[in-house]
C-alpha cells in the first residue's frame, strides 16, 4: 500500500516535492502534521535520504513526540532502527545536541549547565547588585526580558547605546554574560544564539551539519524569531532543500519575538520556492470557516488562501451584543443553564473562552450566583490570584489588626527591605509583650533592638495607619485605590514593565470595578 494514499491532491503535491525550497501554507485543521510526517517517510522510503540526513524542527516537545510517533507508524517495523537516526526535535533540543559536541570551540565546556528562568533571574540580580544598579529603577524581570529580546535578535552586546537606559542595560548584559561563562552555563536564549555563533564562526562545524542535514523541515514557521530564522537559513544554505510549514493567519507569538516577516518574505529569500496551499479543512464546519474568513480576510498583510470543508453547514454561530460586561456574563450563564436543561448535557461539557484573565471575574460572579460549578484552566480563579490576594490582605489587616497571616503576607510586598529574620523577631517580640503584630511593630520602632530596620518597620506601620483612616471614611473602591497608591504596589508593577505585570495591573483594575459594582448594588437595595 502506498504510504500516502489517504492524502488529498495538495497534501500529496507537498509530500512528493523533494528538491528545492518548499513553502506549505497550511490553514488550521488542514492536516499539516500529516503532510510533514508523510514527507519524512516518503524521503526515506524512496531513497532520497537516510533518516540521519533529515532535521525536522518544532516548537514543543509534545509536537516533536507526536511527529516522531507518526513517522514510526508510517514506516514499516523493520525500518524502525533506521528511523531513530532522524532528528525530530524542538529548536532548543537540537541546539543542545549541537552545542554538546562543539561548544568548546566557543570557550565553554561541553558539560555546560542550562539555567532555567529562576536561575537566570537570580544571576542577573547578583550582577545588578555588583554594579550598584537599583532594582526599583530597573526591575530585574524587565531586564531579563530585554536581554532575551537582544539574544533573539542575535545581539551579543550593546555597542553604541542611544541613551542612559540602554547604557545601563548594556553593562548588565555584559556582566551577566561574563558570569554565565564563568559558571560554564547557558540560559535558554543562549542555546539558539550560541548555536548560530558556532556555525558563523567555525566553518568546519557548519560544513559537517550542512553535509549531514540534506533535508530541513520547520513546523509553525510563522512563529519563528530572528535567531531561529538565521539558524534555518545557515543550515539550508547548501542543498536548499528547506521545507517550512506555517500559517500567517495564526501568528500569535509576536510578544515573544516571533516575526511574521519570516513567512511573508520566504518567497523573496528563496525565489525558486514551490508554494503549496492546504486549504481543505478537516476540523470545522463551513459555518465556522465562513465566520473566521470574515475576520481574517480584513487583514491586508497576509498570504491569500481560503479554507473550505466537505462538512457543509453545521450549527449556526450565535452573536449576542451585550450592553455591559455584567449583561454579557449573565447572558452566558443563562445560556449554559438553558443548554444543560434542554440538551441534557452536563456543565463539564461547556467551555467559555475569554481574551484576558481580568475578564473572568464578572463571569465567575455570575456563575457563582447561579450555583454553576466551574474550573479555571491555565490560571487561577480571580480571587485566588496573587495581586488580588495581596491587596485584600492589606484591607484585612487594617480591618482586623489581629490577622497575623495577612500581615506576614504583605509586610514586604512590594519589597521594602523587611526580611524573614525581621518578621520572626517581630513575632517573638509580640509573644513576649503579649500583643498583636501591629502593636509589636509600633513598640519596636521606638526601641533600639531593631537598629536600621526600625525605619523600614516604621514606614510600613505608617502605611497601615493611613489606610486605617480611609477605611472609616471612604468607599471600598476608593480604599482599594488608596491601598494601591500608598503601599507602592501599583508603582512597583508599573516599574516591572513586563507582560505579566500588565496582566496583574488589569486584574487590580477589575478588583476596583468589582468593588464599585458592589457599592452600586447596595445603593439600589437601600433605595428600594
Amino acid at each position: 500500500m502506498q504510504i500516502h494514499n489517504e492524502l488529498n491532491p495538495q497534501q500529496r503535491e507537498a509530500v512528493e516535492h523533494t528538491e528545492g525550497p518548499l513553502l506549505i501554507l497550511a490553514g488550521a485543521g488542514s492536516g499539516k502534521t500529516k503532510v510533514i510526517t508523510h514527507r519524512i517517510s516518503h524521503l526515506i522510503k524512496k531513497g532520497h535520504a537516510f533518516p540521519e540526513n533529515i532535521l525536522a524542527l518544532t516548537f514543543t516537545n509534545k509536537a516533536a513526540d507526536e511527529m516522531r510517533n507518526r513517522v514510526e507508524k508510517i514506516i514499516s517495523l523493520n525500518s524502525l532502527n533506521r528511523v531513530s537516526g532522524c532528528w525530530i526535535s524542538t529548536f532548543h533540543s537540537a541546539c543542545v545536541r549541537i552545542l554538546r559536541r562543539d561548544i568548546d570551540k566557543l570557550g565553554f565546556g561541553r558539560d555546560f549547565v542550562i539555567y532555567d528562568a529562576n536561575d537566570s533571574l537570580s544571576l542577573l540580580k547578583g550582577c545588578m547588585k555588583e554594579l550598584n544598579i537599583s532594582d526599583d529603577l530597573y526591575p530585574p524581570k524587565s531586564i531579563v526580558g530585554k536581554i532575551s529580546n537582544l539574544k533573539n535578535e542575535l545581539i551579543e552586546r550593546i555597542q553604541n547605546p542611544e541613551d542612559k537606559t540602554q547604557e545601563i542595560i548594556g553593562s548588565i548584559y555584559a556582566l551577566y554574560q561574563k558570569r554565565l561563562k564563568e559558571n560554564n552555563a547557558l540560559d535558554f536564549d543562549d542555546l539558539l544564539m550560541k548555536a548560530v555563533l558556532l556555525f558563523e564562526n567555525v566553518p568546519d562545524v557548519l560544513k559537517n551539519y550542512k553535509e549531514r542535514f540534506k533535508y530541513l523541515m520547520v513546523d509553525e514557521y510563522q512563529d519563528t524569531n530572528h535567531a531561529q530564522y538565521r539558524l534555518v537559513q545557515i543550515l539550508s544554505s547548501g542543498h536548499r532543500n528547506i521545507c517550512v510549514v506555517g500559517d500567517d493567519d495564526q501568528c500569535i507569538y509576536q510578544w515573544r519575538g516571533a516575526t511574521i516577516r519570516n513567512i511573508m518574505e520566504f518567497e523573496r529569500d528563496y525565489p525558486d520556492v514551490k508554494v503549496v496551499k492546504l486549504e481543505e479543512n478537516y476540523r470545522s464546519t463551513q459555518n465556522i470557516l465562513d465566520a473566521a474568513w470574515a475576520v481574517v480576510s480584513r487583514n491586508l498583510y497576509r498570504k491569500e488562501k481560503k479554507l473550505w470543508t466537505k462538512k457543509s453547514g453545521g450549527g449556526k454561530i450565535f452573536y449576542h451584543r451585550a450592553s455591559s460586561e455584567i449583561d454579557e456574563a449573565d447572558f452566558i450563564t443563562s445560556k449554559i443553564k438553558e443548554l444543560c436543561r434542554e440538551s441534557r448535557i452536563s456543565y463539564s461539557d461547556v467551555a467559555v473562552f475569554y481574551r484576558t484573565n481580568a475578564q473572568s471575574r464578572v463571569l465567575e460572579d455570575s456563575l457563582r450566583r447561579e450555583g454553576i460549578p466551574y474550573k479555571i484552566y491555565g490560571g487561577l480563579k480571580f480571587f485566588e490570584r496573587k495581586e488580588v490576594k495581596d491587596i485584600l490582605c492589606y484591607l484585612k489587616i487594617v480591618i482586623n489588626p489581629n490577622d497575623s497571616i495577612s500581615l506576614k503576607r504583605i509586610i514586604n510586598v512590594p519589597v521594602r527591605g523587611i526580611g524573614n529574620a525581621t518578621v520572626d523577631k517581630i513575632e517573638q517580640y509580640a509573644k513576649s509583650k503579649r500583643v498583636n503584630l501591629i502593636e509589636a511593630i509600633k513598640i519596636a520602632v521606638r526601641s533600639s533592638e531593631f537598629g536600621v530596620r526600625s525605619s523600614k518597620l516604621e514606614a510600613f506601620y505608617n502605611i497601615l495607619k493611613k489606610l486605617e483612616a480611609f477605611v472609616t471614611t471612604e468607599s471600598a473602591s476608593e480604599v482599594i485605590k488608596k491601598t494601591l497608591e500608598i503601599s507602592g504596589y501599583l508603582e512597583a508593577l508599573k516599574n516591572e514593565k513586563t507582560d505579566e505585570a500588565e496582566d496583574r495591573i488589569e486584574n487590580l483594575k477589575e478588583l476596583i470595578t468589582a468593588a464599585e459594582e458592589y457599592e452600586e448594588r447596595n445603593v439600589i437595595l437601600s433605595d428600594s
